[in-house]
């Protein structure tokens, strides 16, 4: 009978954050009597295309051993650890055992739930600013008042409670919300526009990123969120709602999109949004526009959205051409290829204004800045009264 002198263990949470840096764990136990020089050898899942997880340790009699290491899923969906291997050398160190460790687990890789988390966590103590999200000066005073609570620091000083303040003896604040909760919907295209890559991620991943935070802030806004997506044909749609359970809701929903290769069909999208949303809502539309014509095509159907309904159209930049751009001319050939590059950049601002004349507003992107741009245009629809 076969006797191990090691055990392990990996560790890794139950899901992974899409996009997001995710630790593994290995714990060991030298279940021998003897002190150990290993090396371990860990198998990822195959969509990481790494096998260098390796770590050469020396372990104690009796003793434990930690070993980490970091990963980022680029793709939502089930990824496939394996085994995990330690070559035990022999005293002269001249040949090493293998001993296999059978840790075979299926980890499901979620949209980003971190970022949500981060979101969340500094929206509860008014420390936004810190991700960039501004500070916008509201207009008006058509809020109800909700509770009075303890000042932490970012509260206005113009909402201290001064009775409380004298009763208590310590700094409060009175706290406000909006008197009636708007539907908010993030609207995803899964057409083939969207598979375009950014930092091992497609587009549609940082929308639907994007739209797990901006429906988490929404709903703390008081207000409701829901899901639609769409490609050739209408896809999912989630009613926009507050209760407990919408936020799990949505994060099942964003977890099973994928892109399709087909051009996506607008009239479709409108005719279910009319069909289907009773009440003026604010929509946030996830696409993208690589040029004036590709734009036009679908001009007509996202007028006919916002006539109404507030759309928010969220395209992006190509962060490439951006930082080619920006490089010092070095001949004649690399100066052709920037008035062209120009001419591309050029054409997306052009599509901001086409759509800003129609009174649809836009969110010009950087993939790695989406969320943030797109909180900051809901709060400043939402503190201008738009919604």
């Amino acid at each position: 009978m076969k006797i191990s002198k090691i055990s392990a263990k990996r560790c890794v949470t139950d899901r992974l954050s899409n996009g997001d840096i995710n630790t593994v764990e290995i714990d060991l136990i030298n279940l021998s009597n003897k002190k150990l020089n290993i090396t371990i050898y860990d198998e990822l899942p195959h969509q990481f295309q790494r096998r260098d997880i390796v770590f050469k340790k020396e372990m104690d009699p009796k003793g434990r051993l930690k070993v980490s290491y970091h990963i980022i899923p680029n793709q939502r969906g089930v990824y496939k650890f394996g085994n995990i291997n330690v070559f035990i050398k022999s005293r002269m160190a001249l040949i090493s055992k293998r001993e296999i460790v059978y840790q075979e687990m299926n980890v499901k890789a979620y949209p980003s739930y971190l970022q949500l988390k981060k979101f969340e966590f500094f929206a509860i103590h008014n420390h936004l600013h810190e991700y960039g999200i501004k500070k916008v000066q509201k207009i008006g005073h058509n809020l109800e008042f909700e509770q009075i609570k303890d000042y932490v620091q970012g509260d206005d000083y113009r909402t201290f409670n001064w009775k409380a303040i004298a009763r208590k003896g310590s700094l409060m604040v009175n706290v406000y919300q909006d008197e009636k909760s708007q539907q908010i919907y993030n609207v995803i295209d899964k057409g083939r526009v969207m598979k375009m890559p950014f930092d091992g991620m497609t587009l549609l991943d940082y929308a639907i990123n994007s739209s797990l935070v901006l429906s988490s802030i929404a709903i703390a806004k008081h207000d409701k969120a829901g899901i639609a997506t769409f490609d050739t044909d209408f896809g999912n749609f989630l009613p926009a709602s507050r209760q407990n359970n919408q936020m799990q809701n949505i994060l099942e929903i964003l977890y099973k999109q994928n892109t399709k290769f087909g051009e996506s069909d607008f009239g479709i999208l409108y005719s279910h949004i009319r069909k289907h949303l009773n009440q003026r809502s604010l929509i946030i539309l996830y696409t993208n526009f690589e040029n004036q014509l590709g734009m036009e095509r679908q001009l007509k159907y996202i007028r006919q959205i916002a006539k109404i309904n507030v759309v928010v159209c969220v395209f992006f930049q190509n962060s490439e051409i951006s930082s080619f751009l920006s490089e010092k001319t070095k001949n004649t050939e690399h100066l052709y290829q920037k008035i062209i590059a120009e001419k591309i950049d050029f054409e997306k601002r052009i599509i901001v204004k086409k759509l800003n004349q129609y009174g649809i507003y836009t969110v010009l992107t950087s993939p790695k800045d989406l969320t943030i741009n797109v909180i900051n245009k809901y709060l400043q629809l939402k503190d201008k009264r738009v919604i």
